[in-house]
């Protein structure tokens, strides 16, 4: 299943961020896919406020993984770009940290590598623009998928 929806502004990736945070269930995975600065930190930063944490949110570019306290369990954020080798993740303790997850994000990970994953693509349509191509092959994030309204 695959969905495109249209990003005018901060505020449509706002409302993506919300909506997403209501459907997923506890545990999803999210692969977050697209060039630097196609938005992949300011969807997880919009993931964050919406499952209810209030601190600062940034990219694990060089710590590799952050994890935020949610009052619905923890938000896993990943930035895998650095790693050489995908299966250094597990010496992170990558694996750990996703079993108890509310939600992860895995910035530059490889779909494959997640199976069951809703893979979001980001990609610049301009100044401010952008396109947010999710996908999966998971049944029950597919009926996600369907039911979730464009922003605005």
């Amino acid at each position: 299943m695959e969905r495109r929806i249209r990003l005018e502004s901060e505020a449509d990736t706002r409302a993506l961020a919300r909506a997403l945070a209501g459907a997923l269930p506890p545990g999803a995975v999210l692969v977050l896919r697209g060039p630097p600065g196609a938005g992949k930190t300011a969807l997880v930063r919009h993931l964050a406020r919406a499952l209810g944490f209030a601190g600062r949110v940034t990219s694990p570019s060089y710590t590799l993984m952050h994890v935020y306290p949610t009052p619905e369990g923890p938000l896993v954020h990943v930035d895998l770009y650095r790693l050489a080798d995908p299966r250094q993740a597990e010496a992170l303790g990558l694996w750990e940290e996703l079993a108890g997850a509310r939600l992860a994000a895995i910035e530059w990970g490889d779909p494959e590598a997640f199976p069951g994953a809703l893979v979001v693509e980001l990609r610049p349509l301009g100044a401010a623009a952008r396109e947010a191509r999710l996908r999966t092959e998971d049944p029950g994030l597919a009926g996600v998928l369907q039911r979730l309204a464009p922003p605005r």
